[in-house]
């Protein structure tokens, strides 16, 4: 099977592949395509998001295509930043304006009450049409400095639950056991075996 995986984020690429290692499937990404047209994420939930891209990069690249969203929801900011995670400081901001904004808009919120949640949905599309959905979520907590250089995005404000240690200050296979995106790609997985599954002979 070729799979094309419908982002131009470097790491998330990286962390893709990494969590698919062994899969009967031979990987694309969009440097593959160049120019494959940007899709513009105007969906309200992160299902809507994936299933967008998903869409439009089977339909350009005729073949099978996955695509990510995920985001960060933290409760005391009534869900924010969530499908707007990677422009929260506006278009064309970049992780470190992001993370300025979080904490500045956090600045006020006690240890108590900095809950959130890294969400990601991973969506499936067909050439012909058909089309599946996968998701994961990881509970946690904001810190109020950002801490550690590995990972990317929130990573290094975000220290998941029973862990003393943000997700930049993890290894990648240690963020990899227990990331919203590694859950959401087990799904995933499982699908993909299933699919490859020899049939039961009558």
């Amino acid at each position: 099977m070729e799979l094309v995986i419908a982002t131009r984020n470097r790491k998330k690429n990286e962390e893709m592949k990494r969590i698919l290692e062994g899969l009967p499937v031979s990987f694309y990404t969009l440097d593959d395509f160049p120019d494959c047209p940007e899709v513009i994420e105007d969906a309200d939930t992160f299902k809507g998001n994936a299933a967008k891209k998903a869409f439009a990069v089977s339909g350009y690249t005729k073949k099978p295509a996955i695509s990510d969203d995920s985001g960060l929801e933290v409760y005391a900011l009534n869900g924010a930043p969530g499908v707007f995670s990677a422009r929260y400081a506006g278009e064309g901001a970049d992780d470190v304006n992001n993370l300025e904004k979080l904490l500045s808009e956090m600045r006020d919120i006690t240890k108590g009450k900095r809950g959130a949640r890294f969400v990601c949905c991973i969506a499936l599309a067909f050439p012909d049409g058909k089309a599946a959905a996968f998701e994961g979520y990881v509970e946690g907590s904001i810190g109020r400095d950002p801490k550690g250089s590995n990972g990317f995005g929130y990573d290094p404000v975000f220290y998941p639950k029973g862990y003393n240690k943000t997700f930049a200050e993890m290894t990648a296979q240690e963020k990899d056991s227990l990331s919203h995106r590694a859950m959401a790609l087990k799904a995933f997985r499982e699908y993909i075996v299933r699919l490859f599954r020899p049939k039961p002979s009558k």
